[in-house]
């Protein structure tokens, strides 16, 4: 009898003991699933998240291809006085997101034409399409600085040009400071200055307005 009762009082101490680490097993699994539920959570969230902030990348992205379009447009109707269209093509590409340019036109016709800017008019486009961009990223101030900015623009629309950037002077808060040979463009600012070498020395005088 008392080897019976020593061999309970040994099962029933394993028992105790098993049954304490089955507790504390069940006690830690029990956290670790509230861990993972959490963690689960904030997956989700995560993934929400990532989400949101795509579309609003995406919006983003968008709504300034819009107004950028729409800017490069009206520069480009304003200079040519035609239906010529500003579009911007975006592809995503491992590399990140990539933008192409093209310009539409019927040119007189009823068949729609989309070029790429160099091909569309010459180089006249292409110098009106930077000018706008510029402008555009400008936000409608700061200072823009240019170098002979109708350079490629045919006599015929030189004097649009000038014009539009008198406009646009006096619609947004910046300051135009260019460079040109242009006599439209000379004329249509607010100062102009000739700069004339005389004898190696340069010189510059103010121009007075016609």
């Amino acid at each position: 009898m008392d080897e019976l009762g020593q061999t309970i009082s040994r099962l029933e101490q394993i028992y105790y003991r098993r049954k304490g680490q089955r507790d504390q097993l069940e006690g830690t699994l029990k956290q670790y699933k509230e861990s993972l539920k959490k963690i689960v959570g904030k997956k989700e969230l995560l993934a929400e998240v990532k989400k949101l902030l795509e579309m609003t990348a995406q919006y983003a992205r968008e709504q300034t291809k819009g107004d950028m379009e729409y800017q490069v447009t009206q520069a480009l109707q304003y200079v040519f006085e035609n239906d010529l269209r500003f579009v911007i093509e975006l592809e995503d590409y491992a590399s990140g997101p990539q933008a192409e340019f093209y310009v539409e036109s019927k040119y007189g016709g009823q068949e729609l034409v989309k070029t790429r800017p160099q091909d569309a008019r010459g180089g006249g486009v292409v110098d009106v399409i930077s000018l706008a961009l510029r402008i555009a990223m400008m936000q409608g101030h700061g200072v823009l600085i240019l170098d002979e900015p109708a350079k490629q623009v045919s006599e015929e629309f030189a004097p649009n040009v000038a014009n539009f950037l008198s406009y646009l002077t006096g619609q947004g808060d910046f300051q135009v400071i260019m460079v040109s040979h242009n006599q439209h463009l000379a004329q249509a600012a607010g100062k102009s200055y000739m700069v004339s070498i005389d004898h190696g020395i340069s010189k510059v005088s103010e121009v007075t307005p016609l």
